[in-house]
């Protein structure tokens, strides 16, 4: 059987993989996270590069926000540009977050895109591959939550894909307002973290 690539998906392919007719809104009330000096500094040298005309560029701002808040959890891995596949749909996922391994294993925790700025393409994509992600872990014998981000760098929206299943979808979180960013980033983080067995 041929897969389909998760880049190709409408947002009703990739809901049909879950299933669900539509996302839910998520309250994300964080509490915010104060940036440290490093990552300060980092930003204010990333002022060199031109972080708004390409993927490749936002995903340096990606990379160092999530490098700000995942080695606070360390048995939390971030893989890049990994291969995921499902039974009808795959490709390479941005960044995934998993269990602190030598290699990929599930339980596959969180699926990261990185989008230039067509965040409704990044949609489909994320909730597909956070279908795959789940599927993954079910079949390894993992059944829990699994979480997803979309971002651009400047703007990240955040998901959560239930059990029973429902898909769950903030809105959106900017760099104007880092600590209250970092604050929604952390509480995923945590609750990946706490997803682990």
């Amino acid at each position: 059987m041929t897969r389909r690539a998760f880049s190709s998906l409408s947002l009703k392919d990739a809901l049909d993989l879950v299933p669900v007719l539509r996302t839910t809104q998520w309250q994300l009330n964080t509490p915010d996270h104060v940036p440290s000096d490093v990552l300060m500094a980092y930003l204010k040298r990333l002022n060199s590069f031109a972080l708004t005309t390409s993927e490749a560029a936002k995903i340096m701002l990606i990379d160092t926000l999530i490098a700000e808040i995942v080695p606070h959890y360390p048995r939390l891995k971030v893989w890049k540009g990994e291969p995921l596949e499902a039974a009808t749909v795959g490709g390479v996922a941005d960044f995934l977050i998993a269990q602190d391994y030598a290699y990929v294993a599930t339980p596959l925790l969180c699926a990261i895109e990185a989008k230039r700025d067509d965040f409704s393409a990044g949609e489909a994509q994320c909730i597909a591959e956070m279908a795959a992600c789940r599927d993954n872990n079910i079949r390894d014998g993992h059944d829990l939550e699994v979480y997803g981000i979309v971002s651009n760098g400047q703007v990240w929206v955040f998901y959560r894909l239930t059990r029973t299943p429902e898909v769950f979808v903030s809105g959106a979180f900017t760099m104007n307002r880092l600590p209250e960013l970092l604050g929604a980033l952390d509480h995923v983080c945590a609750a990946c973290a706490a997803n682990i067995p």
